[in-house]
């Protein structure tokens, strides 16, 4: 075995076995003088005496000279054993003063570990902040290092404002982005026997939820259309942050369609664009709508509809107060939906519309007002049959049978008897002989020509004879 070779297996130090004491050590001791001897655990300043391939000699005093070894040496990179040079003062680690073979065992990345480690109490001890490098994620949260020893912050320590913008289900897509940035936390739980090293973001920043949502409410304006993230789903609508500050998108702000939950239309974690329809600086609220983003198909929708109009309603819901009924116009079951207040579903008292109506029911119905500020449309059951409505009623059948007329007088097997005759009127070259042939009535036409001879006559009493004449012709 070469000298290189028995270095190395010198350099696996933790394995062997620390001898009781230190025979010069012990010497000396006897004859009352001392000598800073390493110790096992000891960080000390060594000057690096030769580095060869396979070893470091470091003297650490008391003319004391260790190796750095093995996997030790193997722990270092490569830049900076190339970059350590003779005379040059390290940091290193005692593993073992004194091997089998009196060798002192040392480790230069121990020796900064242990170094970190004694940063990471102080931090703790002092409550101060240092600035690190994101440099990976797990599921739990964001890894962090100080010096060499790798730190942890849990995702319940991540700070209010990177916390706000995090979303997705895996932790690539909670954390991916965040790799590489620059991260500002203190230490909050250092446990050396289990390489425990707990950061906090959040403790470390002086913002809270509050003061973030000042910061954003004082650069938005009303009227501005922002990107923003879904954070949560309600009832009554939903919530969207932006930049750290969540708005809500009213139930009613979500879609020009009616919808009953917001589920229907958004997913957590969702990006949607939003315009910015109220700020309350007092109570720090921000009213975000999404329907105002596209153009609002009312006037249209409403266009043909007037108060007194009966129209067709399926019913969608029944509620305390009424039945909503979704109206079907032209045999066609549209966006628009009216309530039917309960006090105009029937003449007689009723407690609950379920009494009278059911979910699905088809139902004639009277538009009674349209608000067109509030998009709201009042309908009527009762009112169906008034006679307050019956002029109006009566002008609206007659428009549509006057409709319907043109179709009823000419029915489709007629139109089909004359379309013939259109095409067929070449054939009248045959009866133009007809219309010359006008003087074959030779015995009428005198009497044709005789008018005028009436009239000349006509002043004359006496020329009644003539008339005799006329009739006597007629008769042969």
């Amino acid at each position: 075995m070469d000298q290189n070779d028995m270095l190395k297996n010198l350099g696996d130090g933790e394995e062997s076995q620390e001898q009781p004491s230190n025979k010069m050590e012990a010497l000396l001791e006897a004859e009352g003088l001392t000598i800073d001897f390493p110790k096992r655990g000891e960080i000390r300043k060594g000057t690096i005496a030769s580095v060869s391939e396979g070893q470091l000699l470091v003297s650490v005093g008391a003319k004391s000279e260790g190796i750095i070894a093995g996997k030790e040496l193997d722990s270092i990179s490569r830049e900076t054993v190339e970059s350590f040079k003779v005379g040059e003062d390290i940091t290193v680690y005692v593993i073992t003063p004194e091997d089998s073979n009196g060798n002192l065992i040392l480790s230069y990345t121990r020796a900064l570990e242990e170094e970190n480690w004694q940063t990471a109490e102080e931090l703790l001890e002092s409550e101060d902040l240092f600035e690190s490098t994101i440099e990976g994620y797990n599921k739990g949260g964001l890894l962090v290092p100080l010096g060499t020893i790798r730190g942890f912050v849990p995702a319940s320590q991540i700070s209010l404002s990177r916390r706000l913008t995090i979303s997705g289900n895996t932790p690539e897509e909670r954390y991916s982005e965040m790799v590489g940035e620059k991260i500002e936390v203190c230490v909050i739980e250092v446990d050396r026997d289990r390489r425990r090293l707990i950061l906090s973001e959040r403790a470390a920043s002086s913002e809270t939820r509050e003061t973030i949502k000042e910061r954003v409410i004082e650069d938005l304006k009303e009227g501005e259309i922002r990107t923003g993230r879904v954070t949560s789903l309600a009832d009554f609508g939903a919530f969207v942050n932006i930049n750290g500050a969540d708005g809500l998108v009213h139930l009613s702000e979500l879609s020009w369609d009616h919808i009953n939950h917001p589920s229907e239309v958004l997913e957590v974690g969702q990006e949607v664009q939003v315009k910015v329809i109220s700020i309350d600086v007092e109570r720090k609220r921000i009213g975000l709508s999404i329907r105002r983003l596209k153009d609002d198909p009312w006037d249209d929708q409403v266009a043909d509809l007037s108060d007194g109009q009966l129209v067709e309603g399926k019913i969608t819901r029944l509620t305390n107060f009424g039945a909503f009924a979704r109206l079907i116009l032209d045999d066609v079951e549209s966006d628009l939906e009216g309530l039917i207040h309960i006090s105009e579903i029937s003449e007689n008292r009723i407690e609950h519309p379920k009494e009278i109506l059911h979910e699905g029911d088809v139902v004639t119905l009277r538009i009674i007002k349209i608000e067109d500020d509030t998009h709201r449309i009042g309908l009527s059951m009762r009112r169906v049959d008034s006679a307050a409505y019956s002029d109006m009623d009566w002008k609206a059948l007659t428009e549509e049978l006057a409709e319907e007329e043109p179709e009823e007088e000419v029915p489709a097997e007629e139109a089909e008897e004359t379309e013939p005759k259109a095409d067929a009127e070449p054939v009248d070259e045959e009866t133009e002989p007809e219309a010359d042939a006008e003087p074959v009535d030779e015995e009428t036409q005198p009497e044709a020509d005789a008018e005028p001879a009436e009239k000349e006559t006509q002043p004359d009493a006496d020329a009644e004879p003539v008339d005799e004449e006329t009739e006597s012709e007629e008769k042969e």
